[in-house]
């Protein structure tokens, strides 16, 4: 088996709530949450909307 080609390095951490913190190795700060129907469905109006990780993952699927 060959050697990995690329290695990704994120730090997640709990920011408050269901709001996490990624960051990058190269600094780049995203912050996930919650948002739309989700956000309803598990009473979290008080949280602010921001994008879930999944999110990421379809919008990075999709380019």
């Amino acid at each position: 088996m060959t050697k990995p080609f690329y290695t990704s390095r994120v730090q997640i951490a709990r920011a408050e709530g269901v709001r996490r913190r990624a960051t990058l190795h190269d600094g780049v700060v995203v912050d996930f949450g919650v948002h739309g129907p989700i956000k309803a469905h598990y009473g979290l109006d008080s949280e602010p909307d921001l994008p879930l990780p999944v999110d990421y993952l379809v919008a990075a699927a999709a380019t």
